[in-house]
């Protein structure tokens, strides 16, 4: 029979690149304790890489060596696994609708969770908890919109009005539209002027 090890080992890899290992979804395997010692084995001798606290994740192996999983896979699976929502952050946001050319050092992520920090190898990732409102329409358009006006702040977001709206569509407008009453005063007025004509 296969050892504890080999049994997660086995899930790991047949688990999509940036798929989470945590204990609490592999106790049918053993008891906790064992579960998070096989865990914390595995980490040591780079089998599986700890990304944070009680979570693992399989390193993807190239021709180059090993590296870790893309940030882009394992924030998904880590909001399904938390129930939470992530989204990029309003720095990275603007920067995908061209309103900057400044791109952020560290990633940072905005979630409905707490604060955390992930370690992907050498690269710290940041989650950072906002408001409600930060968080709408993940992976839409709208939301990237508003991530980047919200970021962009309340003296410069006049000006970029315009450069946001050449980027979205009609649907992405009354997504926006649609969102007005959670947010800020001061954006719920730029908003306004935004899809006015949409």
């Amino acid at each position: 029979m296969a050892s504890l090890s080999q049994q997660i080992m086995q899930l790991a890899e047949e688990a999509p690149e940036g798929a989470p290992l945590c204990s609490n979804a592999l106790l049918d395997l053993g008891k906790r304790p064992a579960v998070d010692q096989a865990l914390s084995r595995l980490a040591r001798n780079g089998s599986l890489l700890r990304i944070g606290q009680g979570v693992y994740v399989r390193p993807v192996t190239t021709r180059f060596g090993p590296r870790p999983p893309a940030i882009e896979k394992v924030i998904p699976a880590l909001s399904k696994l938390w129930n939470e929502t992530i989204v990029p952050s309003g720095s990275h946001s603007a920067n995908v609708l061209g309103l900057t050319t400044q791109v952020p050092v560290q990633p940072v992520y905005l979630t409905s969770g707490r604060d955390r920090k992930l370690k992907l190898g050498e690269q710290t990732v940041l989650l950072r908890h906002a408001p409600a409102w930060q968080l709408v329409t993940p992976g839409r358009p709208s939301g990237e919109a508003i991530r980047a006006l919200a970021w962009l702040g309340p003296t410069a977001v006049a000006e970029h009005i315009g450069a946001v709206k050449q980027k979205l569509t009609n649907e992405d407008l009354q997504e926006m539209a649609a969102s007005r009453a959670r947010m800020p005063a001061w954006l719920t007025e730029s908003v306004s002027e935004l899809v006015a004509d949409a």
